[in-house]
């Protein structure tokens, strides 16, 4: 008897050809199997099975996994076409809805497809993600085990000074002193934490109260499940060259993991959302001034130009103007592939957390 077993791939993804495509299977004991040698009805995805369970490493000390996934753009497809028949669909018209969906916001059946991720991260990153209220959490615990005493340095690259025009980032390069400095001082304010938190829990305080003194650059971790809608909204915020850089690491080795699980999902949000632009009216009045709709296509209006006053008589404010003007000119499209040469095993990642937690022997 014949069962869909889902996507699959012809080539792997790194291939500049390789499309996924749906086939049909038999149950057959070469089929997807689960840990136990058994063969799984769940369907898979073989680019994403290939990463299932490794580690891609972040900053200096976090981490990204993939632990787990339930079901793939077949999926989205399956939830918006609830009456159509298995097998009746062509990559290209899976495609077609799914980019449909994407450009119409209608996003509940993307909330078909889930995704847990094991990560380790600065405090400080954890305090911004944690800000997506949208996930089912699960945080390593401070009360119940002893912290790994492993902190965020940043490298001198991305030290600088504070942005002059926006309060939540950085933009000017500092000077080598200034930083060769506050390394200085983070090693002596990280050194004191350490030697505080290790002699606290030697003489067996609460680890609870140990803890409260360990600055936001400490690693924590956790298990982090989320709906591929809600996961796709992180990412627009989160991998967004405005977001902060640190953040930036971490959504872009989960965007490279989307790209594997629902490669169309992947491609529309890249098109749709983080590329793509919406418009205000003022914007859309502006360019209506610019531009006109022709029989065939787009026709620009004979001598028609706008400067910024008239810009501003269009009801955009001064940094409505930039805004447009920064939208204008295409951006790059951004490739979230992954490096499997650089992916860890679990067991790898687990000595180096271990090694970092102190001692409590004599």
């Amino acid at each position: 008897m014949l069962r869909q077993a889902g996507l699959r791939a012809a080539r792997r993804p790194d291939d500049p050809e390789w499309e996924p495509r749906l086939y049909w299977t038999s149950a057959r004991l070469d089929g997807p199997q689960n840990n136990d040698g058994m063969e799984t009805k769940r369907p898979t995805v073989p680019a994403a099975e290939e990463i299932l369970g490794g580690y891609f490493t972040a900053l200096d000390h976090g981490f990204v996994s993939l632990v787990d996934y339930m079901g793939s753009d077949e999926d989205v497809e399956r939830a918006a076409r609830v009456s159509y028949g298995y097998g009746t669909r062509k990559v290209s018209a899976t495609r077609g809805l799914v980019r449909y969906l994407r450009r119409h916001r209608h996003t509940t059946p993307s909330e078909m497809v889930e995704f847990k991720f094991h990560c380790a991260m600065p405090m400080f990153v954890a305090r911004q993600w944690i800000r997506h209220r949208t996930a089912s959490v699960n945080e390593y615990s401070g009360r119940y085990s002893l912290m790994p005493l492993l902190f965020y340095m940043p490298e001198r690259e991305h030290f600088a000074l504070q942005s002059t025009s926006n309060n939540q980032g950085r933009d000017a390069a500092a000077s080598d002193e200034v930083y060769r400095e506050a390394v200085q001082r983070w090693e002596r304010l990280r050194a004191d934490a350490s030697d505080g938190y290790t002699w606290m829990v030697g003489e067996d305080v609460a680890r609870e109260v140990a803890r409260i003194d360990l600055p936001l650059s400490t690693y924590t971790q956790w298990y982090w499940k989320i709906d591929l809608h809600n996961l796709l909204h992180f990412l627009s915020l989160r991998a967004d060259p405005h977001a902060q850089w640190e953040i930036q690491v971490f959504a872009e080795i989960i965007a490279g993991m989307v790209k594997r699980v629902a490669p169309l999902s992947y491609e529309a949000w890249i098109d749709y959302d983080l590329v793509g632009q919406p418009m205000s009216r003022g914007e859309l009045a502006a360019l209506s001034q610019l531009v006109e709709p022709s029989e065939d296509g787009i026709a620009a209006r004979s001598g028609a130009g706008l400067n910024a006053d008239q810009l501003k008589e269009a009801g955009l404010s001064g940094r409505e103007v930039q805004e447009l003007l920064a939208k204008l000119q295409l951006p790059p499209r951004p490739d979230f592939d992954l490096d499997l040469s650089k992916m860890r095993d679990a067991e790898e990642i687990a000595r180096a957390m271990n090694e970092a937690v102190p001692s409590t022997s004599e």
